[in-house]
């Protein structure tokens, strides 16, 4: 996934002194890559599982140890680093939601002989990504997202992360928020019914409580209730197989209404940021539902916004496909950090 950074008057490629380290932590995995050439972007992209290492400074050892094997006599340790963590980021202390990991950026960046280290949040580091996708690395509906003006992304994975990144005179600037604890909305009177049923169960119900990985066995649950259909608990990785092979009814209606209800929701979010140069869908579900996903009502449920159809209509939506994009985020905000010189190569 090569990261496109040159210098704004020359096709020269600044490489980094000493290799950077790139990461992107969540409540399963840890994914490390290594920046040797700004133009070869990242390279030697490793997976660890969370749940088979201590925390992040035994994860990275393991991973550099493996790097130094691999790239042999000509190894080099990273100095400067980027973890794109799944928690939000607030002072020195990072505490995983999804995990048991706790770290002190200062501690780890010790054990690490860093000169930097920065943590960012994962949908920050996503949003930063996004004018740097290649065509490979997403699947558009209809024309592909622009690489102007401001981008949006959501991503309903674990929970549902939402950011935008925006053009400016001095590169592009990432806009981490929490859009997925947003109220949710019904777009209709099935989905009415929905909301309805839970908001009897719960406070305030957010898009994330529907819209994820933890919500799809409530939004299965609440189905069955309305359907009148008696159905069994199910994972959300049993409705994700079910409702794909059409073989439970139930989880069949789950993804459909998954599917529009996250076409309202991003609809929302685009109106919200102005996101007119493109919204993605990021995250581990929707690349999962396949030709699912583009057959659906989402499209159709993105632009319904009355009077502001017209606008919807115009903005491109696409699908980000590969796993790794978050990296290539990473490395983003180590070069503004390094204040390197960019510009950022079209499509």
């Amino acid at each position: 996934m090569p990261l496109n950074l040159r210098h704004p008057t020359s096709d020269h490629v600044p490489s980094p002194p000493e290799p950077w380290l790139v990461a992107d932590i969540g409540g399963t995995n840890a994914r490390f890559g290594a920046v040797f050439d700004l133009g070869q972007g990242v390279e030697h992209v490793q997976n660890l599982l969370v749940a088979e290492h201590g925390g992040p400074a035994a994860a990275v050892t393991a991973y550099l140890d493996q790097l130094a094997r691999t790239v042999g006599p000509h190894y080099r340790a990273p100095r400067h680093a980027a973890f794109a963590v799944a928690t939000a980021v607030v002072g020195d202390e990072i505490d995983f939601t999804n995990s048991a990991w706790k770290f002190s950026r200062a501690a780890v960046q010790s054990q690490l002989h860093l000169d930097s280290l920065l943590a960012i949040n994962d949908f920050e580091a996503l949003a930063l990504s996004l004018p740097r996708l290649l065509p490979s690395q997403i699947r558009a509906h209809g024309a592909t997202p622009a690489n102007t003006g401001m981008l949006a992304v959501v991503g309903p994975g674990t929970g549902l992360g939402v950011a935008g990144v925006k053009q400016t005179a001095h590169g592009w600037v990432a806009i981490p928020g929490e859009g997925g604890h947003a109220t949710l909305a019904a777009g209709d009177e099935f989905e009415a019914a929905l909301l309805t049923l839970l908001r009897a169960r719960y406070d305030h119900v957010s898009a994330e409580r529907l819209l994820s990985g933890i919500g799809l066995p409530l939004l299965y649950s609440a189905i069955s209730d309305v359907m009148g259909v008696h159905a069994t608990e199910r994972s959300a990785q049993q409705i994700l197989h079910d409702g794909i092979a059409r073989t439970d009814e139930v989880s069949d209606c789950t993804l459909s209404t998954f599917c529009s209800l996250l076409g309202g929701f991003c609809g929302n979010v685009a109106l919200t940021l102005g996101a007119r140069g493109g919204l993605y869908v990021g995250g581990g579900i929707v690349p999962r539902l396949g030709e699912r996903f583009f057959a659906s009502k989402f499209q159709d449920r993105f632009v319904a916004k009355g009077r502001f159809e017209a606008y919807l209509r115009a903005i491109p939506t696409a699908v980000i496909t590969d796993t790794h994009a978050a990296l290539t985020g990473a490395l983003a905000a180590i070069a503004q950090h390094r204040a390197v010189p960019q510009r950022i190569a079209g499509r």
